[in-house]
């Protein structure tokens, strides 16, 4: 509200006056607006706090799962055969031998002059060998091999119909199936003679792929073998025999654990325990008014001692801490520590401080998932250490978890802090209006007073002239 007019009566600086005043009322403000933003800066530490939680029940889940153990190394001494895992697999060794592709079938029929008619009309009937089932195709006088390629693309959808020209005036129709395999085998009988008989070209008609693996012989109607081999899908590329010598070099196919994906889990695991812990360190540690305002760093967002004395941020992290000096008791072998593979608590990090012993546990994968995986007990107890952690990160993360909690309770005092501080300006305010319409009176008041001072002094200077 403007109060500049105010006090040209008086002669007083009014406008000063309400000013100072305003701001002693608003006082308060300082201390809350600092609050304020180190409550913005807690919401916004417990939203990293989240996401470095969520990093490390990531961690975890990859420890637990099957699938984060299952990481193989696949190689082949011969490109005619790739293998890829496609589930839980294990460690093998196979020999694998070609002896045929799967192949789809083609038949063409006799040679005539390009676009001649039909003459007749008739009926081609396509009959898929194992099925028994025709897809019969009409033709008329008018047709030619063109306008029926086009109606037996158009109506059976399991072949392919083409016209070959031969560049000498002569074309031939092509029927292909579009499946491979001994299945996708047809014949074809025309009703009339204006197409004429079909027969199948050298090495086109259709077959499995037939390989043998360690001398057992496996068939499929594609060059996809899924269901042969645990875990593991075979594609062929061609036949291991060599076609001048007749002598077959089958592919030797090792598959291994993936030693280098299996550490770097454990080393993700490792980072993300220590990201988290960190940062609870760092929040927990630090110097700070009583206010919040920082006092051991000029960056007001620096999350030091942002929860010094906080009982569930300091109970967070002692969980947390707790969890590494677990056993599991549960786990299968000698491995029931993260001390037996190398990996220690120190000075405030988790950290791989023998490398070796890592290395050793590599070599027994089976103990090694056994520790950080095992299934705990009835009473939550003995379970592997990706087990447990991943139990409590689940619990941090619930929608009614500790993380949800603590950020609902800062809520709510940002809310507060925001609606005490409208509450002073809305008192300022009013203040600012009260004594603005109170000096006015008073310097309404004292114009008053000064014009009939004016008017008494003149007519007193009147009189004395007039004696």
């Amino acid at each position: 509200m403007a109060v500049s007019s105010v006090g040209i009566g008086s002669g007083l600086n009014v406008s000063d006056i309400i000013s100072k005043m305003v701001s002693l009322q608003k006082q308060p403000l300082a201390g809350l607006q600092v609050k304020q933003q180190t409550i913005q800066t807690q919401i916004s530490t417990y939203a990293q706090i989240k996401s470095l939680s969520s990093t490390l029940a990531d961690a975890n889940a990859k420890l637990t799962r099957d699938s984060g153990w299952n990481s193989m190394t696949i190689n082949s001494s011969n490109s005619a055969v790739s293998m890829t895992v496609s589930g839980i697999t294990s460690a093998a060794t196979y020999d694998v031998s070609v002896t045929q592709l799967a192949r789809s079938q083609t038949s063409v029929n006799a040679a005539r002059a390009v676009d001649q008619k039909m003459g007749a009309a008739g009926t081609l009937s396509i009959q898929n060998t194992k099925t028994g089932v025709p897809v019969n195709v009409d033709y008329t006088s008018s047709d030619t091999l063109t306008t029926l390629a086009a109606k037996i693309n158009e109506k059976a959808s399991g072949m392919q119909a083409l016209v070959m020209r031969d560049g000498a005036g002569n074309e031939q129709l092509m029927l292909r199936s579009k499946a491979t395999g001994a299945d996708a085998a047809f014949s074809v009988t025309d009703s009339g003679s204006a197409v004429g008989s079909f027969s199948i070209p050298a090495n086109q008609g259709a077959q499995d792929a037939k390989i043998t693996i360690n001398g057992v012989t496996q068939a499929s109607s594609t060059d996809n073998f899924d269901n042969v081999l645990p875990g593991l899908k075979i594609t062929v590329n061609q036949v291991t025999v060599d076609q001048a010598t007749n002598v077959d070099k089958p592919a030797r196919v090792s598959v291994t654990a993936d030693k280098t994906a299996t550490k770097k889990n454990i080393q993700d695991f490792v980072d993300a325990f220590n990201a988290l812990n960190d940062l609870l360190t760092k929040t927990t540690k630090g110097m700070r008014d009583e206010s919040g305002k920082q006092t051991s760093s000029t960056d007001e967002n620096d999350p030091s001692g942002l929860f010094q004395g906080d009982s569930a941020t300091i109970s967070l992290q002692s969980s947390l801490r707790s969890l590494l000096s677990g056993s599991a008791s549960n786990a299968t072998g000698d491995l029931k520590r993260l001390a037996d593979i190398g990996i220690e608590y120190k000075d405030g990090t988790l950290s791989i401080t023998k490398s070796e012993k890592l290395d050793k546990a590599l070599d027994s994968p089976d103990a090694l998932k056994s520790l950080f995986a095992a299934k705990s007990s009835s009473d939550g107890t003995g379970g592997g250490i990706a087990v447990s952690m991943k139990k409590f990160t689940d619990e941090l993360l619930a929608y009614d978890g500790t993380l949800n909690s603590k950020t609902d309770s800062l809520e709510l005092r940002k809310k507060s802090n925001l609606k005490d501080q409208d509450k002073i300006n809305a008192g300022a305010t009013t203040l600012e209006a009260k004594l603005t319409r109170q000096y006015s009176a008073l310097d309404s008041q004292m114009s008053s007073i000064s014009a009939l001072s004016t008017y008494m002094q003149n007519q007193i200077a009147a009189w004395n002239k007039s004696s």
